[in-house]
Formats: C-alpha cells, structure tokens, sequence
C-alpha cells in the first residue's frame, strides 16, 4: 500500500525495451518429416518462450488487436499474465470471450485480425498472438484439464441447436449454463463440424475437439448424430411436436462449389469437402461411404486459392502424390488463404500455377482421368471496385497432365433443413437474414449463425454470432420464466 492508503501502482511498462526483444521461434516439424504423417505442423512454445514472447506486448491502452478480434478477446491482459507465469490465468482470459480458443489459437488468420493491427508490427514482428493463445489453452488442457462451466439452477426451457460446428457449440455451451436443457442435432456421426471433419489434422488435432466434446456433456448438453434436419426431423417439429422452446440454425455452408465444365464427374475428380473428410477423418468417426481413403495417384491438382485448397494440396501430399499442382485464375497477391497456409505447402513441395483457368477434365478412351486441359489467363486493369479481373489470353491453351483433381472453388449455403421453414427470409443467395445484434430470424422462436448466415467465413466469425445468439437466446428465455427441471435432473 501507498503512503496515501491506496494500491500501489503496477510498474511502468517501458516500451522500448520490449519492442527491442526479438520474436521467439515456434518450432515445427520439418517439411521432409510432417508430409509422412497427420500430426499437427506448430509443436508449440514451452512456458518460458512463450513468457518472452508475451513480454513483447507493449500493452497498449488503446489495445487495437482487441478490437480487431471478432469476439474481443482482452489479449494485453491474457499476456500480462502469461509474461508472469500464470498460463492457466492467461487461458482463462481468453475463455472469458471466446469458447474456443485452442481453436482459434491455431486457425484464425492472425495476420488479418488481432496480429494485423499489433502495434508492435510497426517496428517489428508482430507479437505472436495466435500462438500464444493456442500455447495458453493447451497448457491449461494438460495440467487442469478444460474448465467445466458452472451450470445455474435448471429452468426447465429447451433449446435445439441445428448443425455442431463453431456457431452450435458456442449457443450450446452458453444457454446450457444457464440451466436450460439442450440437444444439438447433427448430420455427422460426431459433433463438431468443420472442426471435426474438414480441418486437417495437421493444423487442428482431432484430439483437442474430442475433450471439447467431453467438456459439453458435462454439462449435460445431448447430442444427436446422423440427424438431418429437414429430412429426419423438421424445424417445425423441434418447435411444435416435441416442445423446444426455441431453435438455433448454425448449419453452416456446406454445399462444394462446382466449376460446371466437362468431365468434373470423372471418377478421381474429387469435390473438397469429400476429399477431407475421408482423407483426414479417424475411421471411427466417418459415416458408412466414406472409409476408403482418397486416391491421388503420383500427380494430383487442386483448384481453388483458398485455405480449403491449401488444405486439399497439403493433405494430397500426405496421401502420397509425388507431384501436387494448385491452379489458380488470380495471382498470388489476389490469394485468398492465410499466407503461412501457402508458406507450409512451398515447404512441402506443392507447386503453384497462378493466371490459369481449368476448361476441362480430361479422359483417355476408358474413362480414366489423365488431365486438365486450361486457359491461361491476365488481369485487367482495375474496374471502378478497384479490382482486376481475369480475362483469357486469346490462343494460350494447354494441358495439365494429372492421375487426381479436387475441385475447392468454394461453399454454398445448405438449404435441406429449410423444407417446412419457408416463413424464414432468407437473401438472394440462399443465407438467411438475421437481426445482427440477436441472431434472430424472421421467426421469433428461431434464431441463426455461422456461415448459414454469413457465407463462407471464419471459425471466429461463426463463434461469435453463437455467441450473441445465446445472449439474446437466454434473455428471451428468462422473460418466458421457469417452467419445471427435466425430470430426473
């Protein structure tokens, strides 16, 4: 205590020393090693590295990589923790906004959100933020084990959640704390979504989704697999039939884009989404169909340039194609994937063709694939958008020789569970339309998020819409009052 009686206040932070502290190594397996096998890329930081590379914070009060964050996370005060020692602290920190921050740490695209507006990025290398958050909450993981929310008093209401990805999760943990009881429905044998079967084991182990799951159901949220809503059950029923009191959609874009040129349904031309799952998938979470691994041949491309593609390419190495190719109609700079995603397939061999646009899938006289026959392509001059198109140059065809193909040209929205939802106003593009502060739809008992209602979008973005939704979900539910505890509660 001060003379005065008051707290004695925390030392001076003295910026121009830690702006002077070099950015600490992550390490990671090398390219050579990590394409024979799944296991995750980064092997992360060790407790005093990562206290070196929080002490990098200049702990700014401005903090704009807070408010750059989708879901806010307080990261200067997560970091003054962990500069001190206090990981588990620094976890909780960041479980304090976000729901999934093992995630989040490692596939958010840092250098666009939190690290891209790091002060500290305008002398030096951006603190590491992403790391650091994923290095938090696995060392919170492995000495304590994932914190298990206090669960208030039950209320007796029921709350569906349609679809376990990002957006369902974060609805299912934040309105099951406050005691009401909920059900998540999914159409995979396994909860998670995306988490589960479309990122690639090597940047998000299957192993951390599992112990979210575990967290889950302590807290008595029910699963229920290989459900499609909209074929087994409907909206309508959930809100009707079987007495939810409110329906939360979060069945995100799942719906590959198709490139609609001759022989895209060749046998080995592989749509993304199918291609990853049952390329990276554990055999005991895949659905009856799937459990024969890709084949790729020697030579495998992967069209698209986004971080589906990245994952594609990567994953084709690991299945054994010697020579994998990613064609693009753009330029690099025009790339839409994390730039160390594309970083890691360099590293790991993969080779890109920028300025070429696919015709067509070509066949020999049995059927088999043998390649792609493509248009190269340039950019215009920039329109009044500001953008550059391409445009074919006249004459420049050539062929892509290939054993497989895996088309990743992007996600549409899945519309089955809208089969008896048709008072639901959804936009031209098939997304539905929310009030952007709830989450609620045109139907005041349901409520949506994710890239149902977004498009194709981020991990981040989608737990952040759960977010709000459950905030607004949990208010609606606590002016209808109590109406008894589930029986046997």
């Amino acid at each position: 205590m001060s003379e005065e009686g008051g707290t004695t206040a925390p030392p001076a932070i003295d910026r121009k020393v830690r702006l002077k502290v070099p950015a600490q190594h992550v390490p990671k397996q090398p390219p050579e090693v990590r394409v024979h096998n799944w296991e995750e890329t980064y092997q992360g930081f060790d407790l005093e590295t990562a206290r070196i590379e929080a002490y990098r914070c200049i702990q700014c009060p401005a903090a704009p990589c807070q408010k750059a964050c989708p879901v806010h996370n307080d990261i200067p005060g997560a970091f003054n923790l962990l500069e001190q020692g206090d990981a588990v602290g620094a976890a909780n920190v960041f479980r304090q906004t976000s729901n999934l921050p093992e995630v989040c740490g490692r596939i958010c695209p840092q250098e666009k959100l939190c690290e891209g507006d790091c002060v500290v990025g305008k002398h030096n290398i951006p603190v590491q933020i992403g790391k650091l958050e994923a290095f938090c909450s696995d060392y919170q993981r492995r000495t304590e084990g994932l914190p298990v929310p206090v669960v208030a008093e039950r209320t007796g209401r029921r709350v569906a959640v349609v679809g376990a990805g990002p957006a369902g999760l974060a609805v299912a943990e934040l309105t099951a704390a406050q005691g009401h009881d909920v059900t998540v429905f999914d159409a995979w044998p396994y909860p998670g979504g995306l988490l589960t079967y479309g990122i690639p084991n090597f940047k998000l182990s299957k192993r951390i989704v599992r112990e979210k799951m575990a967290q889950l159901e302590a807290l008595d949220i029910r699963f229920v697999t290989n459900t499609v809503v909209g074929r087994d059950v409907r909206v309508r029923q959930l809100l009707d039939d079987q007495g939810f009191d409110v329906v939360f959609v979060g069945v995100g874009a799942t719906k590959g884009g198709r490139m609609r040129i001759p022989g895209e349904d060749l046998p080995k031309v592989h749509q993304a989404t199918d291609f990853l799952v049952r390329a990276n998938a554990p055999q005991d979470l895949l659905p009856p169909g799937y459990h024969e691994r890709p084949w790729v041949g020697d030579r495998c491309i992967v069209i698209g340039g986004g971080d589906t593609a990245m994952d594609c390419v990567r994953s084709a190495r690991r299945l054994g194609a010697g020579q994998v190719a990613c064609v693009y109609r753009r330029t690099e700079a025009e790339m839409r994937c994390r730039e160390e995603e594309r970083r890691h397939a360099v590293e790991e061999g993969v080779q890109f063709r920028y300025l070429v646009q696919p015709l067509e899938f070509l066949a020999d006289a049995s059927g088999k694939l043998v390649g792609v026959r493509c248009q190269e392509m340039r950019l215009t001059e920039a329109d009044e958008s500001g953008r550059r198109r391409p445009e074919p140059i006249p004459g420049h065809v050539f062929d892509l020789a290939c054993d497989s193909a895996v088309v990743a040209v992007g996600y549409s929205p899945d519309d089955e569970w809208q089969r008896d939802s048709d008072q639901i106003e959804t936009d031209r593009s098939g997304l539905v339309v929310i009030d952007r502060r709830t989450g609620r739809t045109s139907d005041p008992r349901v409520f949506a998020g994710g890239d149902i209602v977004n498009g194709a979008d981020l991990v981040v973005t989608a737990m952040a819409d759960g977010r709000r939704a459950a905030a607004a979900i949990n208010e609606y539910l606590s002016q209808l009052g109590c109406k008894g505890a589930r029986p046997g509660s």
